[in-house]
């Protein structure tokens, strides 16, 4: 009565072996798919390119899962969403793998939080903001600063000197550009004109014509040397072989503007800035005209916090921004640098530690690298 309900040993055993060499032979397939590997480092870049189940858990997800890592023998990767989702297996709920990413809503919501600081006349609060895209407050901020580099405050300071930039250049009236800018008070405008413009309104809405720079042209070991100043501060410093290409490129830094050589007085400065090249740890001490997008100033205030002697990669400075994914658009802040070794563009390097280029030579980086770590050696004997 019994022996139809018995699996005989010898069978049973042969099955369990069976089952277990299946259950090897998946584990070494997915183990060394390299697909594998972007799921354990969590790459929210294959993320669309495919996808990956779960047996244990019943679930499908996408590569960049937040999830506490599965056991390969339990897991199979799927070249699509339609065969994840043949599985019969749900949806993940913590990676939401039929829709956006996480990356992609929020590129979605920072883009219409800048409509709408586009849009208005006043720059909306920070809740405000967060209201109207469904965030708290804290984490809006935390994310519109990662996808764009800039606070809410500081990405509508900065649409906000647009608008000033193209009503001047469009040939509007100051009072004119200063109104359809958002600014209703004319001395908050002028407290703020000349930082955001580099000059007064007046000269900027005739073209900067007629705005002294004063520069002169030296020698330091790293070859020549062009400093130049407007009346707010050292507006260039400029590295190169052959003077007169240097005074070349300061024409086409400030086409518009009334350059003024040959003057006694001013070669002091320059005096002191060749100082500084010598010897950076001494620092400038002199005031600067920083000119660039509120972007780049960011970028060119974390250069300057970097200590004489030390460097960081592009993606550390993008990090230190709270962009981390703007490494790319670091390297191009840097290479517009207009103030050498003054905001010191040359301290920054690849992620291995290896050289890249530099506006002024890549030899140039590499004797200022090496003389600032030899001062900072001397400095620590």
């Amino acid at each position: 009565m019994l022996s139809g309900k018995l699996v005989p040993t010898r069978l049973r055993t042969e099955r369990t072996v069976a089952a277990a060499d299946r259950s090897k032979l998946k584990l070494i397939c997915v183990a060394d798919d390299p697909r594998w590997a972007r799921v354990l480092a969590r790459d929210k870049a294959a993320d669309g390119q495919f996808w990956y189940s779960v047996t244990t858990t019943g679930v499908y997800c996408r590569p960049s899962c937040p999830s506490r890592t599965a056991n390969p023998q339990n897991v199979a990767l799927h070249d699509t969403l339609a065969s994840a989702k043949a599985t019969g297996f749900r949806s993940c709920k913590r990676c939401h793998p039929d829709g956006l990413s996480l990356d992609d809503e929020n590129a979605k919501l920072v883009a219409k939080a800048c409509r709408l600081i586009e849009e208005n006349e006043e720059q909306p609060s920070l809740d405000e903001l967060a209201g109207k895209v469904g965030r708290s407050s804290s984490y809006f901020h935390r994310v519109f600063k990662a996808v764009t580099g800039l606070t809410p405050k500081d990405y509508g300071a900065a649409h906000q000197a647009a608008k000033v930039r193209q009503g001047l250049e469009t040939g509007n009236s100051v009072t004119g550009a200063m109104y359809d800018a958002g600014f209703n008070s004319s001395g908050r405008f002028y407290a703020k004109s000349t930082d955001m413009l580099g000059m007064t309104p007046s000269r900027y809405r005739e073209g900067g014509i007629n705005e002294k720079i004063r520069f002169a042209v030296g020698e330091t070991s790293l070859g020549a040397i062009l400093v130049a100043s407007s009346e707010k501060g050292v507006a260039a410093i400029l590295l190169g072989d052959d003077p007169n290409k240097l005074v070349h490129d300061l024409q086409d830094r400030f086409p518009k503007a009334e350059l003024v050589g040959a003057d006694p007085d001013y070669e002091a400065l320059v005096a002191r800035v060749v100082g500084f090249i010598e010897a950076p740890a001494i620092g400038l001490g002199l005031p600067l005209d920083i000119r660039g997008t509120a972007f780049q100033q960011r970028v060119w205030q974390a250069l300057q916090e970097i200590p004489v002697g030390q460097t960081v990669s592009y993606a550390e400075v993008a990090r230190r921004i709270g962009a981390p994914k703007s490494a790319r658009a670091i390297a191009s802040a840097c290479a517009a640098n207009n103030l050498a070794v003054a905001i010191p563009c040359h301290r920054v390097v690849r992620d291995d530690g290896s050289l890249s280029g530099y506006a002024w030579g890549v030899e140039r980086k590499r004797a200022l690298l090496d003389r600032e770590s030899r001062e900072t050696a001397a400095a620590a004997g």
